[in-house]
């Protein structure tokens, strides 16, 4: 038997631009359940698998997505049974893979298992980057090369819910782009401490080799008020919802404005904006409210224009003010001046001391009604210093936000705005400034459509949820979107690769990175057997009380 027969599984019986149909081989023709191919083991019709469609001097490339037996078939085995394909391009006569397919075969063209160098030809364009972040679950012997640049620089996303590796993919993501890329620089937001923490005995454990890797923990690293846009000091000061908002908006537009403009002359700056990096003092705004909302003349008798009107306001900054757990951002020690930017932003790009390729900010410790605001004003201070970086294309930033939809929602899901139109700003115009995006969320239907919308990359992790598997559709290209039928039945760590990063929509599992992230689900059975008897009560109180884990 030749080669070519020992792989024939089927042929076609419907061709359609974004689909085809073929029939298996029955038992009378010679159809096989599993069949060896340069010594491994494929299983005919699997869902997930690629086919070679062949006809005259060309192949095309296809993915499995269906299986089905036809009507009125007794099924014993596969036999005779119904495969729906997905055509994702062709292999030339060089055995060179090309997306895409503008030669389509017709009914009767000879479907075949896929031998392991055709499959080898897809990734060899990008092999040299030496960027090998998986392998294929048919193909254990075929690594998964994904182009860095592409997956960086047009942003990407890594969507799955909760408990299908996300935090397991992120980590195995970073360990090869830095063993890939030694001259990389990466911003990662920790929302939950799963990346660096302490263990028991108060020692610093991560996810990262600690030489490459430098934690900062959120308050200390401080990241003052003052740097934030005048977009974002309304979400963190001024409640929406108040009768009296629009008022005091514009009393804080000016009175930050008056403030700002006053330490531009101190530093001998000509002009200033409203979102200026400059130093301005908290306590000076609150006394100007305070001065406008008490403001009487003529002795008393007539209440000034503003008399009353920022009561709540006055109560809400003052309450803030005198909380301790706000101070790294309301009350900064080391950033209370303008001068300490500098030093604040050598130290999240990694080339502060000791210099370093990814910089860990945990947010962990930061109030949960200000973190949106936090993380949203790292990553806006990514992209203002690439904005400004006269070197910025040979200094890209890969910002990578885990938990995106807590503080870069949705535009139906409401609040946050500022921070929001702040990172959103990053996903349209970032790749001009070597700033990349990164978005890691388990709810994609609650994620900003706009940032979403931006990424040229979907790595795909379990989804069963309708309402966000509805959502990848329509995300991705219309030619893959029959692909995001395959997520429910992904396995931990196993994702359906999308997008400009791949040469094809690939399904693969991911390595298992190492070390791995402090993320793994809390094993009830051992611990409700075997957990400790009585636990710290003291202890717990303390942190509780001072608000540090």
């Amino acid at each position: 038997m030749s080669n070519e027969s020992a792989t024939l599984i089927g042929r076609l019986i419907d061709v359609r631009g974004g689909q085809m149909m073929a029939r298996l081989l029955s038992e009378d023709e010679g159809f096989q359940a599993q069949i060896t191919v340069s010594g491994e083991i494929q299983t005919v019709g699997q869902v997930g698998a690629y086919v070679s469609i062949r006809q005259d001097d060309y192949r095309v490339l296809a993915l499995v997505n269906r299986i089905e037996a036809p009507p009125g078939l007794a099924c014993r085995s596969a036999a005779g049974c119904l495969l729906t394909l997905t055509p994702l391009g062709e292999l030339n006569e060089k055995n060179q893979f090309q997306r895409g397919v503008r030669r389509f075969p017709v009914p009767g063209a000879e479907v075949h298992v896929v031998a392991p160098e055709e499959i080898n030809a897809i990734f060899v364009k990008h092999r040299h980057q030496r960027f090998n972040l998986g392998y294929l679950k048919n193909h254990p012997s075929t690594g998964v090369y994904l182009d860095a640049s592409a997956l960086c620089s047009r942003h990407f996303a890594i969507l799955g819910q909760s408990g299908s590796g996300k935090s397991w993919s992120v980590t195995s993501l970073i360990q090869h782009v830095v063993a890939a890329m030694p001259k990389a620089h990466i911003i990662l937001l920790d929302l939950h401490g799963e990346y660096c923490w302490r263990d028991e005995k108060g020692e610093l454990q991560s996810a990262f080799d600690l030489k490459n890797a430098r934690y900062l923990d959120a308050r200390k690293l401080e990241i003052p008020f003052w740097l934030m846009t005048f977009a974002e000091l309304v979400d963190l000061l001024i409640d929406h919802k108040d009768e009296g908002a629009s008022v005091q908006t514009a009393f804080l537009r000016e009175t930050i404005y008056a403030l700002k403009k006053k330490t531009a002359e101190k530093l001998g700056m000509p002009s200033v904006s409203i979102d200026s990096p400059v130093y301005f003092s908290l306590t000076d705004v609150y006394n100007g409210f305070k001065e406008a909302n008490e403001m009487r003349t003529d002795f008393g008798k007539t209440k000034g224009p503003l008399f009353g009107q920022f009561d709540e306001f006055l109560i809400k900054l003052y309450s803030r003010m005198s909380d301790v757990r706000y101070d790294f951002l309301l009350n900064p020690q080391k950033r209370n001046n303008s001068e300490s930017l500098v030093g604040l932003l050598r130290d999240f790009v990694g080339l502060g001391e000791p210099k370093c390729q990814i910089t860990v900010i945990d947010l962990s410790p930061v109030p949960f009604d200000v973190r949106p605001t936090v993380s949203a004003q790292i990553g806006r201070l990514a992209f203002e210093f690439n904005y400004w970086n006269p070197r910025n294309r040979e200094f890209p930033i890969l910002l990578v936000c885990e938990e995106a939809h807590a503080y870069i929602p949705s535009s139906t899901v409401g609040g946050y705005e500022g921070t929001r139109k702040s990172m959103e700003r990053i996903a349209k115009e970032g790749r001009k400034y070597g700033v990349g995006l990164a978005v890691i969320s388990q709810r994609p239907h609650e994620l900003s459509e706009t940032v979403l919308s931006q990424c040229g990359t979907y790595i795909c992790l379990r989804i069963t949820n309708p309402d966000d598997q509805d959502y990848v559709k329509k995300l991705v290209p219309e030619g893959e979107s029959d692909l995001v039928d395959i997520l429910t039945a992904l396995g931990r760590g196993e994702a359906m690769i999308l997008g400009e990063a791949t040469p094809l929509p690939v399904r693969f599992q991911i390595y298992k990175p190492d070390p791995q992230p402090n993320s793994n689900d809390v094993d009830f059975h051992t611990y409700w057997n075997s957990g400790p008897d009585d636990i710290d009560m003291d202890g717990i109180v303390e942190r509780w009380r001072r608000q540090g884990r």
